[in-house]
């Protein structure tokens, strides 16, 4: 058997791995918090049998389950979003807010919190929503009004973009209610999983799914955006729409996840370089590995969350935790291969 079919038929076994790794993670996630659940317990739950107690059932289904999908929903779309900026801007270091997105989203929570702020978690989602909307919106017309199309235009939009969202939300903090408000801002930029209700899943889930299936559905164009434009070109994809559609899609993706969670850090940055690791290869492929290794990042992030001190951790505290050593690895590696 030849190298080439060894790495083949090794892939399977690689998805299966990690699938199997996001399931036990899944399961755990759900038993661990204040209120213990055991596997027996949830197997009766789903199996519908009554000897379990009420209280567990509650919370279950009211806290513990949307707070995991939410988290396979998160990992999942932060992964598949980063790997599709590293592809299209050829830059290993580009996250999901790399054009703004994140920085939007966060202006457009603060905004929701110093201004509507008796709206609670559902005027803040919605601000987040559309600031990270309106945040590659403005991307987008400043790529318009140079008349260039290059990934180091979208770059360098994206930068304006985050570097005018920062300090508006710094003025925001400066003259937020010290007690209240600026608490929630700061909060809110460390995300956490910990306000996750079933309604606020089911809000964005359509947003997310569209997002999601544009992605998968354009994959084969998102591979070929990782050659340079004229090779793209004469391989028969239109750059300009196919650009603009896919970073409006993860854009859709990310800030429907982001509205509910808070930010995210590092996710969908180590997730695609974990993945390229794994399979030795940067394509299609690669893009939902890194959807199933955001997944099982987030998860694990958010278990030690809940159980590493007595109050609950924000979530981007330990995906930070987790991510910088990854960085430091590539790092090292990739100083050692230019030397």
């Amino acid at each position: 058997m030849s190298l080439t079919a060894e790495k083949r038929g090794l892939k399977p076994l690689i998805f299966i791995g990690v699938t199997a790794a996001i399931f036990v993670a899944a399961v755990v996630s759900i038993c661990v918090g204040k209120y213990q659940i055991s596997p027996a317990e949830i197997i009766n739950i789903l199996s519908g049998k009554a000897d379990v107690s009420d209280m567990s059932r509650k919370v279950f289904f009211t806290l513990r389950l949307p707070r995991t999908i939410m988290a396979i929903m998160a990992g999942t779309g932060l992964g598949i979003a980063g790997s599709v900026y590293q592809i299209i801007f050829k830059n290993p270091l580009a996250s999901p807010d790399i054009i703004g997105v994140a920085g939007g989203a966060n202006l457009g929570a603060a905004v929701a919190i110093v201004t509507i702020s008796s709206s609670g978690m559902l005027g803040i989602a919605t601000g987040a929503f559309w600031g990270g909307l309106l945040a590659v919106t403005c991307v987008m017309l400043l790529v318009k009004a140079t008349g260039s199309t290059s990934t180091s235009t979208f770059v360098l939009a994206g930068i304006i973009i985050n570097a005018v969202s920062k300090a508006v939300i710094m003025a925001l903090k400066y003259f937020a209610d010290p007690e209240n408000e600026l608490a929630a801002i700061e909060y809110w930029s460390m995300g956490t999983f910990g306000t996750t209700t079933q309604s606020k899943l089911l809000s964005i889930l359509p947003m997310f799914l569209i997002g999601l299936i544009g992605i998968l559905l354009l994959r084969r164009q998102i591979e070929l955006m990782s050659l340079s434009d004229n090779e793209s070109r004469a391989l028969g994809v239109r750059l300009r729409p196919i650009r603009i559609t896919v970073l409006l899609l993860s854009t859709l993706l990310v800030s429907s996840i982001i509205s509910i969670t808070g930010l995210i850090s590092f996710a969908g940055l180590i997730a695609p370089h974990i993945s390229r690791l794994m399979l030795k290869r940067n394509n299609s492929v690669t893009m939902v590995m890194s959807g199933l290794v955001g997944s099982f990042v987030v998860l694990v992030a958010d278990i030690f969350a809940r159980i590493v001190y007595s109050s609950e951790l924000p979530i981007s505290i330990l995906t930070t935790v987790i991510g910088v050593p990854i960085l430091v690895y590539f790092l090292v590696k990739r100083g050692k291969e230019l030397v």
